[in-house]
């Protein structure tokens, strides 16, 4: 009987013991496979080279971009019947300088307005040299002529406040609104990433 037990358990490790031949070649890896910028796109394909990291890309390694709308604002105020700019002012002066720099495409019109106070033939005259001398600081910064536009209102658009006084401070202003869009890389989402509320 043991010599029973003993017949299959020496065939059972004899079985374990043989080994199996090495005779499987190893497969060559005849093309490059390298993703130098880690975008998940093989360097043969991959059309953009230098790939921020985040980005999502398309099948050819590029990012995806979408429309970033941006924005420069002035809101300048005057003292009664002056068209003197105050140091105040000055750096949203510098502020849309370097907007407009950055974004060669855009213009601006200036908008002129002046306090309900007094005649208004002369006030149109006086929100339209407010104007021009915001547009003179422009020009002086550098920017060309065709891209600034200037318009007087005169008193025609007073601003409404608690009180006539805080309404002619408010009033005596130029404005001016620029809008342009430029191109922003749309960000992939990993485990990592922040949430922006």
């Amino acid at each position: 009987m043991k010599f029973l037990l003993f017949f299959p358990c020496l065939l059972l490790l004899a079985a374990c013991a043989t080994s199996v031949p090495n005779d499987m070649p190893l497969a060559e890896q005849s093309k490059d496979l390298r993703d130098d910028d880690d975008d998940g796109v093989i360097n043969a394909r991959d059309k953009c080279a230098n790939t921020p990291h985040p980005a999502i890309v398309d099948n050819d390694g590029c990012p995806t971009y979408v429309a970033n709308p941006e924005e420069g604002r002035i809101h300048i105020l005057f003292a009664n019947d002056s068209t003197q700019i105050t140091a105040e002012y000055q750096n949203q002066i510098s502020e849309m300088s370097q907007f407009l720099k950055a974004h060669p495409s855009t213009y601006i019109e200036l908008k002129g307005y002046a306090s309900p106070v007094g005649n208004s033939d002369y006030n149109v005259g006086l929100s339209q040299r407010r104007a021009q001398v915001v547009k003179q600081s422009l020009l002086d910064s550098g920017i060309t002529k065709n891209r600034i536009m200037t318009v007087g209102f005169g008193d025609t658009e007073p601003v409404s406040a608690e009180s006539q006084e805080v309404t002619n401070t408010l009033s005596r202003r130029v404005t001016a609104q620029v809008k342009t869009a430029s191109d922003k890389v749309v960000e992939e989402w990993t485990i990592f990433t922040l949430r922006q509320n």
